[in-house]
């Protein structure tokens, strides 16, 4: 898909083609960022790419994310082709339309708010609170997969089960990695998806707004 495909489509055509596009960067976009909140969570870092530097970038990402995934869920709304309602966006499991595919998004989509809105919170909640509802992005992605290798366009594209294959290869290596390693950083030092969000009483913050 390119721009001049866009300009070339029909209104309805371009809002598909951006809700798949959107669809296929949400989920490497939300794999980059799990991944590198399994960097920042195990206390890794590098002389040439401090963990400051790794932090930002992960709280970064996890901000588009959550970009994308409102340009996935609106251009589909907007598109009309199918029955699909805000709420359904929201809701799991309660649309006309694909129920049960749709409803793992509107999942995916939930829990990816309940991390980054805790990440937003951060400084109000328990440390034992924040990070209990941030062991929700480790459900999120996978549920978020599922839900595109169940409804995807392009799910039987070659180009795609290449993604889908190496996004679960790296963050099946992360994980056990990560759960190998333990956790190397002080409270509140990272998250597998939004980062950490504010800093707690008589630490600094590295990072700018909150994911």
């Amino acid at each position: 898909m390119t721009v001049a495909t866009l300009a070339a489509a029909s209104p309805s055509k371009a809002l598909w083609y951006l809700t798949r596009g959107a669809g296929v960067v949400t989920l490497l976009l939300l794999t980059a960022s799990l991944l590198l909140g399994v960097v920042t969570s195990v206390g890794w870092s590098w002389a040439r790419l401090p963990r400051f530097v790794v932090v930002a970038l992960h709280r970064n990402v996890s901000l588009l994310v959550l970009a994308f995934v409102g340009i996935h869920v609106s251009t589909m709304v907007l598109d009309g082709f199918v029955p699909i309602r805000w709420i359904d966006a929201v809701v799991p499991f309660i649309g006309a339309y694909h129920p049960l595919e749709m409803g793992l998004g509107a999942l995916a989509f939930d829990l990816l708010l309940a991390v980054l809105i805790t990440s937003a919170l951060r400084a109000r909640l328990s440390f034992p609170t924040w990070r209990l509802v941030h062991w929700l992005a480790y459900v999120c992605w996978p549920i978020a997969m599922v839900h595109g290798f169940l409804i995807g366009t392009d799910r039987r594209e070659p180009w795609m089960l290449a993604l889908d294959a190496t996004s679960l290869v790296l963050v099946g290596v992360a994980v056990a990695w990560r759960l190998r390693r333990g956790t190397a950083a002080a409270p509140g030092a990272g998250s597998p998806v939004g980062g950490q969000a504010a800093a707690g009483p008589g630490t600094r913050r590295l990072t700018g707004s909150p994911s």
